[in-house]
């Protein structure tokens, strides 16, 4: 067996060990979990894989691309926690795979395992592949039509060898476009901006230098352009530009507002990145100094890396609303400077400084405090009741009654053990040892923070909630929030498809002649509810700072 296809393996069955096993272990999270699992189990409820649907409506956020590899699994395996998340897996396993493949072909095969490895030892990169959100997929395809399109650059201007880029330029443009293409049906027109906008960084930089042809720059758009405009052109031709018009005055919202509450600090984006990036962010600072490195093409590849950062920091930093994966395209290019500092340790062309043991310790104590003291404190809930928001709701959450044994504190004892040892072997100049180490030290640390916190984390936030709407399966009544927004009242009680379009009536559940019973929930308040003035809704009950009301058909 060749090295290549060893270390292929070896890593896909890393990534299957870390990313698959206990992904049903808990809820999907509200909001974004809960809304992309939906949706496509409502495609395979009502079988109509063209449309996104939301609560049995048209749902214009989204295009449908993550939701086919969701229910592709959910019809093979049935609709759970699993199947919603198991895309992300297999992506996982994939990044970790062609990162590698990308890693060897620019610096050897060293430096193709560091990239991968750091990526797979960084917190919120790997968080993300054992989640049910659409980031990781969105990102892959980006990245990808990335590469191939500086490929078809090297190609055209003989930068590097034909052992580097075997292929043809338009080749690569039309594997970077299909790619491209395939994350606009992911996520939306965003990709193109993403990318349009990077490319045009480097066009500016290099003195309006064209590295492509104007011939070329169309195939990669055109290429692009194939799929999403072959779904939407038949969605228009079977509903209206209805689509179009609702998807983009949404992204329009986003950019302009801070969509759903979901407002934040100009460096939002930049503490995000370091904090949950981390340990890799703390070597790619070091990356954005100069380096020594040989062959033009990877300084070229460098100088992409960085424009990418660059361009998702800045763009997202603009953005009214701030969601922590919003610069998660980042995760690329940090892991890849995490790698170039790492390898040039490694070459002792730089060496382990103060900064990189501070940054190190610092950050890593973020984590080691949160992870410690969590347990501790929740043995003292009064003393937090003191101190977080008096509103009730987050009064009620925090009555929620979680098993704190102690051994909580595990992760947050490794992960000290981990950066004493690690740190000691970089300052030794052992560097090889210490980066294989961290990393896969590191991914374990995220592993049983999941194991010992996301399950108490879900019961405090949400779990009340989610067993109310669970109770529901199975019975021939509605289930409606009050006063707040929810996915869970459609995944969760496995709601059959619509039959009575009154149900999209709030005044009519409340107050109307209705077939049979409401359920309703509710978030708790200071101050009673228009709900608890209707004679005829009874409240049956209360529980982590969600209320329960009833209301009998007649």
């Amino acid at each position: 067996m060749n090295q290549k296809l060893f270390y292929s393996l070896l890593l896909a069955g890393l990534g299957a060990l870390f990313f698959l096993p206990f992904l049903g272990g808990v809820r999907l999270f509200d909001w974004d979990e809960i809304n992309f699992a939906e949706a496509a189990r409502e495609m395979v409820t009502l079988g109509d894989y063209l449309r996104v649907h939301i609560d049995y409506q048209p749902f214009y956020e989204k295009p449908p691309f993550f939701f086919w590899c969701q229910s592709l699994f959910m019809n093979l395996f049935g609709v759970d926690e699993f199947t919603a998340r198991l895309p992300n897996a297999f992506c996982g396993i994939a990044t970790l795979i062609y990162l590698y493949h990308l890693g060897k072909k620019l610096h050897g095969h060293r430096f193709g395992l560091l990239w991968s490895l750091a990526y797979l030892g960084s917190v919120t990169p790997h968080l993300y592949f054992r989640s049910g959100i659409i980031d990781p997929v969105f990102n892959l395809f980006i990245f990808v039509g990335l590469v191939n399109l500086i490929f078809a650059s090297w190609k055209r201007e003989r930068l590097s060898s034909a052992l580097l880029v075997p292929k043809s330029e338009w080749t690569y443009l039309l594997i970077g476009g299909f790619s491209l293409g395939l994350a606009i049906l992911t996520k939306g027109p965003v990709a193109l901006l993403i990318l349009g906008l990077v490319v045009l960084t480097y066009w500016l930089l290099s003195r309006l230098r064209w590295f492509l042809s104007i011939w070329q720059g169309l195939v990669f758009v055109l290429a692009a352009s194939v799929l999403p405009l072959a779904w939407v052109g038949l969605e228009t031709y079977l509903h209206g530009p209805v689509f179009v018009s609702e998807f983009l005055t949404y992204n329009i919202r986003l950019f302009s507002t801070p969509d759903a509450g979901h407002g934040g600090f100009p460096g939002y984006h930049v503490i995000v990145l370091l904090v949950g990036c981390f340990p890799s962010s703390i070597f790619a600072l070091r990356a954005f100094s100069p380096l020594f490195i040989e062959r033009n093409y990877q300084r070229e590849f460098r100088r992409w890396m960085l424009m990418l950062f660059w361009v998702v920091l800045i763009l997202f930093s603009i953005v009214q609303s701030k969601i922590v994966h919003y610069s998660s395209l980042c995760y690329f290019p940090i892991t890849y400077l995490g790698a170039l500092t790492l390898s040039q340790l490694e070459d002792r062309k730089i060496q382990f400084n103060g900064w990189l043991r501070a940054g190190l310790i610092l950050v890593g104590g973020i984590f080691i405090v949160a992870t410690i003291g969590a347990p501790i404190l929740a043995q003292r809930m009064d003393m937090v009741k003191s101190l977080a928001d008096k509103d009730p709701f987050t009064q009620g959450n925090l009555d929620a009654a979680i098993n704190w044994t102690g051994w909580e504190a595990l992760p947050g004892v490794w992960l000290l053990l981990l950066l004493a040892v690690t740190i000691y072997w970089f300052s030794h100049r052992q560097t090889a040892q210490a980066a294989l180490v961290l990393f896969v030290g590191m991914a374990v640390f995220v592993t049983l923070t999941l194991w010992f916190f996301i399950g108490r984390i879900e019961g405090i936030s949400q779990d009340a909630a989610m067993r109310f709407f669970e109770r529901s399966q199975g019975q021939d009544v509605y289930v409606k929030t009050y006063g707040y927004r929810s996915y869970g009242p459609f995944f969760y009680t496995r709601k059959p498809p619509v039959t009575n379009p009154n149900y999209y009536n709030d005044d009519w559940l409340m107050h109307g002649r209705i077939d049979k019973d409401v359920w309703f929930i509710r978030k708790a308040q200071e101050n009673p509810t228009h709900l608890d003035s209707l004679p005829d809704v009874r409240r049956t009950g209360a529980e982590n700072g969600f209320i329960f009301y009833l209301r009998k058909a007649r």
